[in-house]
Formats: C-alpha cells, sequence, structure tokens
C-alpha cells in the first residue's frame, strides 16, 4: 500500500519538475533576454546559447532521472533566483520570473525530487533513501558551490563574448576544473543512501564507511525512531534531523572511515544510527518489506 502510494507521489512530483522546467524559457528566459538588448551582439549570442545548453543538460537528466541528473538541476535552480533578479524588467516580468524561480528551486531541494531522481538508476526491487547532508557542509559550503559550478560555466564564455581577452581566458583555465571538481564534489553527495533491498538493508555513506553494507533481513531486530540519548554507533556524519537506529540480532561488522587517516576502522556494532530524508517513509516501505520497525522512539537502550 505504501509502495504505491510512494510511487504515485514520485510520478505527481517527477511531472510538477519536468512541466515547471520546461516553462522556464517563457519566464525567466522571456526577461534574461530583454537584459541583454542593449549588449554586444556576441554577448547576446553567447549569452542564451549557454543558457539553452544548460536548458537542455537539465531537461535530459530530468527525462533520464540519475543521481547526476539532482546535481545538474540543484545548481541551475541554485543559479536562477539571481538571474531572474538581474534580468527582471517590468514589475509584472520580474514578479513571475521571480515566482517562477523560487518554485522551481523548492521543488529541486524537496526530498522527494531527490528521491525520484536517484532512484531512476535503481536496480530491480531495490528503494534508495537519500542520507542528508552533514551539518557543516550544510549551511554554507553546499549553498555556495550550487552557486559556484554555474559561475564557473558561464564566467569565462561570457567574458571573451564581451571582448575581455585576458580576464576571459583567465576565467575559462580557472573555471573549467573549478566547474568538474564541484560538481564531483555535489555528486558525491547524491551517491549516499540507505538502501532496501530483496535481502534486508543496505547502508551506503562514504562519509562514515569504507564500503556499503548489507545486513540481512533475518539480522536486523528493529528499524525505529532514534532516542535523542541513544548510544548507539553514530554514522550521521553529522548530519542534523531526525536519526533511525538499526538494531541487529547479532553483531555485525563495519569498517568506519576516520577523520583525518587513510585507514578504516573495524567495529563490531549491535546498533548503529544513521539520518535518511524521509524517515516515516523508509519506515513505511521497511514495514511492508517485512523488516521489524516501530515509529515512536524506543524508551530504553539496548545493551550494544
Amino acid at each position: 500500500m505504501w509502495r504505491g502510494r510512494t510511487r504515485k507521489s514520485a510520478r505527481v512530483q517527477s511531472w510538477l519538475v519536468r512541466v515547471a522546467w520546461l516553462a522556464l524559457p517563457l519566464t525567466v528566459g522571456g526577461v534574461v533576454a530583454g537584459a541583454l538588448d542593449d549588449r554586444s551582439t556576441a554577448v547576446q549570442l553567447t549569452g542564451p546559447a549557454l543558457l539553452w545548453g544548460c536548458w537542455a543538460v537539465v531537461l535530459v537528466g530530468l527525462l533520464v532521472p540519475r543521481p547526476a541528473s539532482l546535481v545538474a538541476l540543484r545548481a541551475a535552480t541554485a543559479g536562477l533566483v539571481p538571474l531572474a533578479a538581474w534580468a527582471a524588467g517590468s514589475a509584472g516580468d520580474r514578479a513571475l520570473a521571480g515566482i517562477h524561480a523560487v518554485v522551481l528551486l523548492a521543488l529541486a531541494l524537496a526530498p522527494t525530487t531527490g528521491e525520484w531522481l536517484v532512484n531512476g538508476a535503481a536496480y530491480g526491487y531495490e528503494r534508495r533513501y537519500l542520507l542528508r547532508v552533514p551539518a557543516p557542509l550544510l549551511f554554507g559550503p553546499i549553498q555556495l558551490a550550487a552557486l559556484a559550478l554555474p559561475a564557473a560555466i558561464f564566467t569565462g564564455p561570457l567574458l571573451l563574448a564581451s571582448r575581455q581577452w585576458v580576464v576571459g581566458a583567465v576565467a575559462v583555465a580557472i573555471g573549467a576544473p573549478l566547474a568538474v571538481v564541484v560538481a564531483r564534489a555535489m555528486h558525491a553527495m547524491t551517491v549516499r543512501w540507505g538502501v532496501l533491498v530483496p535481502a534486508g538493508f543496505v547502508l551506503k555513506d562514504h562519509l562514515s564507511m569504507l564500503d556499503p553494507v548489507l545486513f540481512r533481513r533475518a539480522d536486523i531486530e528493529l528499524l525505529a525512531a532514534a532516542a535523542p540519548d541513544s548510544d548507539a554507533l553514530d554514522l550521521t556524519a553529522g548530519a542534523a534531523g531526525a536519526r533511525l537506529e538499526l538494531r541487529f540480532t547479532e553483531p555485525q561488522h563495519i569498517d568506519r572511515m576516520q577523520l583525518g587517516r587513510d585507514t578504516p576502522a573495524g567495529y563490531e556494532v549491535q546498533r548503529l544510527l544513521f539520518t535518511p530524508t524521509r524517515r516515516a517513509a523508509l519506515l513505511a516501505e521497511a514495514g511492508e518489506r517485512r523488516i521489524r520497525v516501530a515509529t515512536p522512539p524506543p524508551r530504553t537502550a539496548s545493551p550494544s
């Protein structure tokens, strides 16, 4: 039952995002074209060409969902709000373009959008649930990265089109490798998952663990909302938000990454913590897959 509602919600979300993105040239595109009217011919050609290229790349990503599609969508929508603010002409144009940009950004950041796109590459009967971004990266670094990616791509070509040859060449030389580095860093945040598979549950998080680990259904005692004072092994990578506690019938081996070291540390654990973006959805589907779950936080902590 829950899986049916989840799939229906994902379909609705996917079409909302696609329609909003398809309509973008009619709103933000229009005010950008107007803002470029007094620019040189080279800039008038280069700017729209870059924007149409970006629009096409994101559209393909939305039609063929992948984790990389989520990076493209979120980076592109992060740049839409300042672009609409810069380009807006009349009050009506400004309001329409600004509202559309904000709506698209909200849709791109929605957990259901992220879940839909990362599951585009899921295998068979598995279901991927994104893990929350670590708190030290959430407030500042992620936003800067999302803005830096389009800036690194657009700045150099636009400067060259403006005949600022030296500055433009430097911007291209710096922007190209910077865009690759930032895109890879953002992509790394989209491949951290809790995955429901036919055999049980897989935790895949390169920030906390050396390799993905499969926990068989028979070895899972309980998947539950974690108590605030839980002393289970913390694999949340410092992410804020509601945590889940995974308990096992017998100790499981985990190779945990150690901060500042190249080698992992091995642990035998009977309980661990992780932080999905959609905790209630994961619990509901896990229950339908015959994993024992409990929604309220456990009142007492079981021994490690």
